[in-house]
C-alpha cells in the first residue's frame, strides 16, 4: 500500500490591532487597540491525519526563503514515506528557488486553483487561532500578542485536540451537484 505525508501549506499575517469579536450590548463600548502595524507572520505546514504542525514565523514577510526554511524542516523531520505539500499559487512558493529545493529534497508540491482558500486545509486553523486569541483581546506589548499565537498554536496537538479534529477534517466543499443555468 502507498503511504505518503500530506501537509496543507499557507501563511497567516497577525497584526497587532484590534480583533472584533461579537457582542451585544445598549452601552457603547471602547476597546483599547495599540497602535503601529507590527505584524506576526507564521508559514504553517499542518499534516492532514495528525494535525502536526510545522511553522516557520518572522516580523517581517514571508518570501521564497521562508518556504526553503519551512521545506528543510519537514525534510528533517525524517519521515520515511513521500511527502507532499499542498499550497496556494502566491508567488513565492512557484519560484525556481521553492521548486528546484524541493525537487532536490524529494518533497512534492502540489498547487491548488487559484482563489481557490476553501481547498487548504490550514486556512481553518488560522481562522481557529484569531477566534482562540485575538478576537476581542488586547495585548499591550508585541510580545504578549506573539506568545498568545504562540500559545495557541502549542495548544493545537494536546488541550484542542479534540476541538479541532471536526474543523480540520477533510471534508471539502465541492460543486459536482451544481446545475450551471445558461442565462
Amino acid at each position: 500500500m502507498n503511504k505518503r505525508k500530506l501537509f496543507f501549506v499557507d501563511a497567516a499575517h497577525f497584526v497587532q490591532g484590534a480583533f472584533l469579536g461579537q457582542l451585544w450590548c445598549f452601552v457603547r463600548m471602547f476597546i483599547p487597540s495599540p497602535s503601529g502595524r507590527k505584524r506576526f507572520n507564521v508559514l504553517g505546514a499542518i499534516d492532514a491525519i495528525t494535525h502536526q504542525l510545522i511553522s516557520v514565523t518572522n516580523e517581517t514577510y514571508i518570501n521564497a526563503e521562508s518556504v526553503c526554511q519551512l521545506l528543510y524542516k519537514i525534510y528533517a523531520a525524517n519521515y520515511k514515506i513521500p511527502v507532499t505539500l499542498v499550497l496556494d499559487n502566491a508567488r513565492y512558493q512557484k519560484c525556481k528557488l521553492v521548486t528546484y529545493l524541493a525537487t532536490a529534497l524529494d518533497i512534492e508540491l502540489l498547487y491548488i486553483p487559484p482563489y481557490s482558500p476553501h481547498l487548504n486545509l490550514i486556512e481553518r486553523l488560522w481562522k481557529w487561532v484569531k477566534k482562540d486569541c485575538l478576537y476581542s483581546k488586547y495585548y499591550q506589548t508585541f510580545e504578549e500578542f506573539k506568545q498568545a499565537i504562540n500559545t495557541s498554536l502549542s495548544k493545537i496537538q494536546n488541550e484542542s485536540k479534540e476541538e479541532l479534529k471536526t474543523l480540520l477534517n477533510l471534508k471539502f466543499q465541492t460543486f459536482e451537484k451544481t446545475k450551471i443555468i445558461a442565462v
